[in-house]
């Protein structure tokens, strides 16, 4: 029995969380450009290459989530852990797949916002998009540490450990 994800998918899995982070924690700059992109103003060198990162950035989450996705429906998943009850077998299979909406439509929006000028686009991306985001991120870490202390699955172990 599979008790942990490929050494792929668990590298993919925290180098999204790293990439995912930093464009979260570091979007000001965006802001500052939205305003000017969308205002019809000049755009100084420093605020475009910050926009051109966030850009590129969210655009490897959206090549490494269609990648993770590949890798989940070929290679399948470890099982829930029996401790798990079955309605949190529920909630997290929603999490889990509403997780992989948000890193396949959030860059989409943000692609459509930044190529294409698209101002609703924009307004979801920085808008309930990100704030679903981070509830669905929290909701995540929330779970694994329910997993890890409350009913002690040491589920953790499924995305750090060498053996699968």
């Amino acid at each position: 029995m599979k008790t942990a994800f490929s050494l792929s998918q668990r590298i993919l899995h925290w180098l999204m969380a790293v990439l995912i982070l930093f464009n979260l924690l570091f979007s000001d700059a965006m802001t500052a450009f939205g305003e000017l992109y969308f205002g019809d103003k000049p755009i100084p060198p420093d605020i475009m290459t910050s926009a051109n990162i966030h850009a590129y950035v969210g655009i490897t989450i959206l090549v490494l989530a269609l990648t993770r996705l590949c890798l989940r429906i070929g290679l399948g998943v470890p099982p829930h852990p029996e401790a798990e009850p079955a309605f949190s077998r529920i909630v997290a299979t929603i999490a889990h797949w509403s997780l992989y909406a948000m890193f396949i439509i959030m860059p989409l929006a943000g692609i459509g916002a930044f190529y294409f000028k698209n101002s609703m686009a924009a307004f979801a991306h920085i808008g309930w998009m990100k704030t679903v985001l981070w509830v669905l991120i929290c909701l995540h870490i929330l779970g694994v540490l329910v997993h890890q202390f409350y009913w002690k699955t040491n589920i953790l172990r499924r995305m750090t450990s060498w053996r699968t």
